[in-house]
């Protein structure tokens, strides 16, 4: 399975961007169903959990940071997770990786998922 992210740019603080993550690949097909999220990593700080959500989409996890701005959702027709972020923080800045795993949502939300992405980065100025 291969993941590329998109969106990713430089917004000033209070701003919006919307990240997208599309998911291919032969394994892909094997698959009935799995669950995708987003990771980010600042400078010289560890990966963290942003958000996760279910093939169905019903269920979601959000970090605490970022529940109440940031919006994750999934289009299954075309394979694509995004990730609404709203009222964007410097504190935000980072690398944004999406990731996927064919089993249980919580391997995604523990970091523990198949399927990686290379990262998009988002900036925010203050």
């Amino acid at each position: 399975v291969q993941l590329v992210e998109s969106g990713g740019g430089l917004v000033q603080a209070g701003g919006s961007l919307r990240l997208s993550c599309a998911a291919s690949g032969r394994t892909l097909s094997t698959y009935n169903n799995y669950a995708m999220g987003w990771f980010r990593q600042a400078p010289e700080k560890e990966r963290e959990f942003v958000a996760a959500i279910s093939w169905s989409g019903v269920t979601t996890y959000y970090s605490d940071s970022v529940k109440g701005r940031f919006t994750i959702s999934r289009d299954n027709a075309v394979n694509t997770v995004y990730l609404q972020m709203n009222s964007l923080k410097p504190e935000d800045t980072a690398v944004y990786f999406c990731a996927a795993d064919g089993g249980n949502i919580l391997l995604v939300r523990r970091g523990e998922a198949d399927y990686w992405g290379q990262g998009t980065q988002v900036t925010v100025s203050s």
